[in-house]
């Protein structure tokens, strides 16, 4: 009940503001809002133009007439609600729904039957992209490959290797770690396929699902975002300007500090057998026997399927194996690689770059679960009746994920929708010039803030990248400023709860997603101090091999601070 009056307190309390702020401009500007909102969708194609400054004036004055706080403050206040509601109530589902209709009431200027449509319609369009709809296949096949090897005794089998091999937690966090790390092709397989190889070995240990879940976040994006053979990567080079793409993003990997002090961070704290905040309540009670903290376990029932006893660490190492094979052939495949007519023909790096990765990680999972099938069936792990239970099996496991995605897809939408990347990319434009030396550091807060609003990191940079390159066309500070945006745009991205990323690390560790968010959020947000003096520092002396070592010392100084005074008191 109380949970419901807060919900219903901070939606009038929000609706309020977003009367208060609404805008309504009426002067000249293009011949009709469609006109207007084509070349703001062009935003950063056009920034660069001789005419933008009188185009993009004219532009928003337009669409403003229709949508009055289009590109305003008020466009992010859809996210906020949304992500302080889930903070509050630990309810997810119903924030990021909420949210939803909150933003869609702001499209429609407060007519209710204009939000119910505009929220439906949103979702089906997200729904039917077709890089959505691939994200969700490849969930739900690796959910189906997930109950497979449970069924087929391979997960146990791990677990009681991984007894007998891997001998301490601290043991079970570095490797959870480095497999993390050495997976660097794309972040949604980063984030299943660890979390499905290491939950054995991390619950054997008593290592809590939030922290598993940590540990997969904070290995996934950030190794991404440094590793030039990675869809990350590609996306960088798509979005930079022409002919610098890969160069580009290879001169920013010293000065990506929230990647790099974020994968020390967690080589450290498993080291110093450090923890804090609220994921320490969560370690000390996964060492007394209780991996969740709270009554949360949206994936309960795939923990209770009974495997076969006999089942052998390779029906688990096999398939994985063949998944990430599979996958990496399969999106070479899609960038041309095998093409002779395509530019990319035998070029690996070109053919990652020009991948689709959300189709090529459906085929590589469809790959991966006929080899799954006829590496079990001739041997009578399994019966066929258990492999085609394990589709529907494997689809309900994924349900939690697949809602939440669904949800913050359509939040992401909504958000888009009322200008927010277009009011956030102003605010940059226009105050960047007379900034010089700190901009890295206020990009690094902006991309940081955008990401968090939006839960899209690819969507960060993509706009905020031709700005930082049309305020510094060359020289080192542009390489810095751009690493301070990637590194912000991954850092927001870790602290959202709306974030797919986030998402997708919740399900690979099969913890309750808000448990993940609370306990992951100081983490982030230590890095991303570090990160932030890093940036100030690089502005200034423009020399990551002497800024990158400093980082890395307050990092260590804070962390041996935090473990000293946690001695003191259990003293």
């Amino acid at each position: 009940m109380k949970r419901t009056t807060k919900m219903i307190l901070l939606l009038i309390l929000a609706v309020t503001l977003l009367a208060s702020f609404a805008l309504s401009v009426s002067a000249e500007g293009y011949a009709s809002s469609e006109d207007a909102l084509g070349y703001l969708d062009s935003y950063a194609d056009n920034v660069g133009s001789d005419d933008f400054e009188e185009n993009i004036g004219a532009a928003l004055t337009t669409v403003r007439q229709d949508i009055g706080s289009y590109a305003t403050f008020v466009s992010l206040l859809p996210p906020i609600i949304a992500i302080a509601l889930a903070l509050i109530t630990k309810e997810v589902y119903s924030s990021l729904f909420i949210g939803i209709l909150s933003g869609a009431l702001i499209y429609s200027n407060f007519n209710i039957w204009g939000m119910v449509t505009n929220s439906f319609d949103v979702m089906v369009g997200k729904l039917a992209d077709s890089w959505n709809v691939g994200i969700l296949i490849f969930l739900v096949v690796l959910g189906m490959m997930v109950s497979l090897v449970n069924k087929a005794g391979g997960s146990a089998a791990y677990g009681r290797w991984a007894e007998k091999n891997i001998k301490s937690r601290t043991g079970a966090l570095i490797s959870t770690a480095v497999l993390g790390m050495l997976i660097f092709i794309d972040d949604y397989f980063n984030c299943l396929t660890v979390g499905s190889v290491m939950r054995p070995v991390t619950d054997k240990h008593q290592v809590s699902r939030a922290k598993l879940a940590f540990l997969i976040d904070a290995a996934a994006a950030p190794v991404c975002i440094i590793a030039p053979i990675s869809s990350w990567a590609a996306a960088v080079s798509s979005v930079a300007p022409e002919g610098q793409g890969l160069q580009l993003f290879i001169s920013s990997i010293p000065y990506n500090f929230y990647a790099l002090v974020t994968l020390a961070m967690v080589i450290m704290m498993s080291l110093m057998n450090v923890d804090f905040g609220p994921m320490r309540v969560h370690e000390r009670n996964a060492m007394n026997g209780d991996l969740y903290t709270t009554a949360a376990r949206p994936y309960a029932a795939a923990e209770n399927e009974d495997g076969n006893p006999n089942g052998s660490v390779m029906d688990l190492v096999l398939p994985i194996v063949v998944l990430i094979v599979s996958c990496v052939l399969t999106m070479i495949y899609t960038g041309g690689f095998f093409d002779v007519d395509s530019g990319s023909y035998m070029n690996f790096i070109d053919a990652f770059g020009n991948s689709d990765a959300s189709m090529g990680l459906v085929l590589g999972s469809f790959i991966a679960l006929i080899v799954t099938f006829c590496f079990y069936i001739p041997r009578k792990v399994i019966t066929i009746k258990q492999f085609t239970e394990s589709f529907s099996e494997g689809f309900k496991q994924m349900v939690p994920a697949i809602l939440i995605l669904t949800f913050a897809w359509t939040l992401s939408g909504v958000t888009n929708q009322l200008g927010a990347k277009i009011f956030v990319a102003e605010l940059v434009r226009t105050n960047a010039g007379g900034l010089s030396n700190f901009l890295p550091a206020i990009v690094f807060l902006i991309a940081v803030g955008l990401a968090f609003a939006t839960g899209t990191s690819w969507g960060t940079f993509g706009v905020l990248l031709p700005i930082v390159c049309s305020v510094f066309p060359s020289g080192e500070l542009m390489i810095i400023a751009v690493s301070a945006c990637l590194a912000g745009a991954v850092c927001g991205d870790h602290c959202s709860p709306i974030s797919d990323t986030t998402i997708m690390a919740s399900t690979g560790a099969q913890c309750d997603h808000i448990n993940h968010v609370n306990t992951q959020l100081p983490y982030a947000m230590l890095s991303a101090v570090v990160s932030f003096v890093g940036f100030i520092l690089a502005g200034l002396i423009q020399n990551a091999l002497i800024v990158l070592p400093i980082c890395m010392v307050l990092l260590f100084v804070i962390l041996l601070a935090i473990r000293t005074v946690q001695k003191k008191k259990a003293v």
